[in-house]
């Protein structure tokens, strides 16, 4: 059997989350997706995420939900991330961390998805285990009947991104990289079976500065002065990946981006986080 699996790239603020909720049930619908991975730390204010806009994510039609270094931005999320089985930290976070460092999702049509994701060590705060390690380790963990797998990498240097895929191929289905908000054209399907892209890039604003607005950006780099960097609204789009998912082998078959708009001028004024 052949499993459709969408990874959303990185939610940002109320621009991202509109546009998901306008055109993912279609996009589901009309390319028979099986099973939606969305990274959300950025969903609330551009920054973390609160168990009101994770339930919001879940009625849009998400499945399951990855973070990144913004995890505990939102202390109010404490409560999802012990108790809800649909959302996971990172695996190389320390082991008192809140969370649970693998998720398995149950689809309609039968295979089960494993989920889990990793923080980079390069340029990223917190430090962080070797995210390597602590990937091979949650994957001893992952019950031998399922073989569907998917690693969302939240990292900021490419070439960590490019060896974890290295790392896992054929050993996972999918690595997909998230966290720098530009997506990248280096789709593929690795030799031993695992899907790849460096990064799904950004579901928010593309008119802004990696999603906040390029007015304030830029004023704090001509100026040095410190700026709030609030959620940009313009240009709204959908990022992220299709992979069609052997169930039976967990091998990748064909993986290709998507980047889909939306006009969201009707509903700016709704109130909720931004």
């Amino acid at each position: 059997m052949e499993i459709n699996l969408l990874c959303v790239g990185d939610v940002v603020g109320k621009p991202g989350r509109l546009v998901l909720s306008a055109l993912l049930p279609q996009l589901v619908r009309d390319e028979h997706i099986d099973c939606v991975v969305a990274n959300a730390e950025n969903a609330a204010q551009g920054s973390g995420l609160t168990p009101a806009l994770y339930e919001k994510l879940m009625e849009h039609g998400v499945d399951m939900v990855t973070m990144g270094d913004h995890i505990y931005k939102r202390r109010e999320l404490v409560g999802v991330l012990e108790q809800s089985d649909r959302i996971v930290r990172p695996v190389n976070l320390p082991n008192a961390a809140v969370g649970k460092e693998l998720a398995i999702f149950q689809t309609h049509r039968g295979p089960r998805v494993a989920v889990l994701s990793a923080l980079g060590q390069l340029y990223m705060r917190p430090s962080t285990d070797s995210p390597f390690r602590a990937v091979d380790r949650v994957l001893e963990r992952v019950p031998r009947d399922v073989r569907i797998v998917v690693l969302d990498f939240h990292a900021e240097a490419t070439s960590e991104k490019v060896a974890m895929g290295w790392h896992l191929d054929g050993r996972v289905s999918l690595v997909v990289g998230t966290h720098t908000h530009v997506p990248t054209s280096d789709e593929t399907v690795l030799p031993h079976g695992t899907g790849y892209i460096t990064d799904l890039g950004m579901t928010g604003p593309y008119e802004s500065v990696l999603g906040r607005r390029k007015d304030r950006v830029l004023q704090h780099l001509l100026t040095g002065m410190p700026t709030r960097f609030e959620v940009a609204e313009g240009d709204a789009r959908l990022s992220g990946v299709l992979a069609q998912v052997d169930s039976e082998t967990g091998k990748t078959l064909k993986i290709r981006r998507i980047m889909l708009s939306a006009s969201l001028e009707g509903e700016r004024g709704q109130p909720s986080d931004s």
